[in-house]
C-alpha cells in the first residue's frame, strides 16, 4: 500500500513538474525571443552589425516582427517547452537518485551541492531533447543573412522545410550537430542554476519555515 502511494506521489510530482516547465518555457519564449534573435545574429555575423541596437532596428525594419524579431518562434517554443518540461521532470527524479546516493532521509534534506548535482544530471537529458529544435531555431533566426550571403534564397524556408532539408542532406546526425557544446554549456550551467536556486531558498526561509513555504504569496 505504501509503495502504491509513493508511486502515485511520484506521478503527481512529475505531472506538476512537467506542467510548470511547459508554462515557464512558453512565457520565456514570448518575452525573450526578440533579444535571442539579436544574440544569434550577432554571434553568427559578428562584423555585420555594429551593436545590439542596430541589429534590433535593422531586423525590425527589414523583416518586421513576425518574420524578423520573432523568427524561429515555433521551434523556440518547442525547444523551451521541451527543455523546461524534461529538465524539471528529470530534476525531480535526479533528486530522488541523489537522495539514495547520499543516504538522505528525504529530498528536502538534500544539500545545496546534492541539488546542484541533480540539476547537472537532469540537464544531460534535456540537452539531448532540445538539440534538434534549437538547431532549427538558430538557423531560422539567421536565415536572411545566410541567404543574402550565398544567394540561395533559403531565407524563405520554414521550420518544416528546413528540417526536411537537413534530414535529406545530413540525416539524423545533422539534427544533433552541436550536441557536445550544448552539453558543455547546459550541464555546468544548470549545476550552478539549481545550486543557486536551492541555496537562495535555504537562505530566505525562516528558522521554523520550510523552503516550500516561502514565496511572493504566502498563505
Amino acid at each position: 500500500m505504501e509503495s502504491e502511494l509513493q508511486q502515485t506521489k511520484n506521478v503527481k510530482d512529475a505531472f506538476v513538474d512537467f506542467t510548470a516547465g511547459s508554462i515557464g518555457g512558453l512565457a520565456l519564449v514570448y518575452v525573450g525571443q526578440p533579444l535571442d534573435t539579436v544574440k544569434v545574429k550577432m554571434q553568427a555575423f559578428p562584423t555585420l552589425y555594429k551593436n545590439m541596437f542596430q541589429c534590433f532596428m535593422q531586423t525590425f525594419k527589414t523583416d518586421g516582427i513576425a518574420r524578423g524579431l520573432y523568427a524561429g518562434t515555433v521551434p523556440a517554443l518547442v525547444t523551451n517547452i521541451t527543455e523546461n518540461s524534461v529538465l524539471f521532470v528529470c530534476y525531480g527524479f535526479c533528486q530522488k537518485f541523489m537522495q539514495k546516493v547520499t543516504g538522505s532521509r528525504s529530498v528536502d534534506d538534500l544539500s545545496i551541492v546534492a541539488n546542484a548535482s541533480a540539476g547537472f544530471l537532469a540537464s544531460f537529458f534535456s540537452s539531448i531533447a532540445i538539440c534538434p529544435t534549437e538547431l532549427i531555431k538558430c538557423k531560422l533566426q539567421a536565415m536572411r543573412e545566410i541567404g543574402k550571403q550565398n544567394g540561395t534564397g533559403c531565407d524563405k524556408l520554414g521550420p518544416y522545410s528546413l528540417t526536411c532539408s537537413i534530414l535529406k542532406n545530413e540525416g539524423i546526425k545533422g539534427m544533433f550537430r552541436g550536441l557536445t557544446p550544448t552539453l558543455a554549456r547546459e550541464m555546468p550551467g544548470y549545476f550552478f542554476f539549481f545550486g543557486g536556486y536551492e541555496g537562495t531558498r535555504e537562505l530566505l526561509r525562516g528558522q521554523n519555515e520550510k523552503k516550500e513555504d516561502i514565496g511572493l504569496l504566502k498563505p
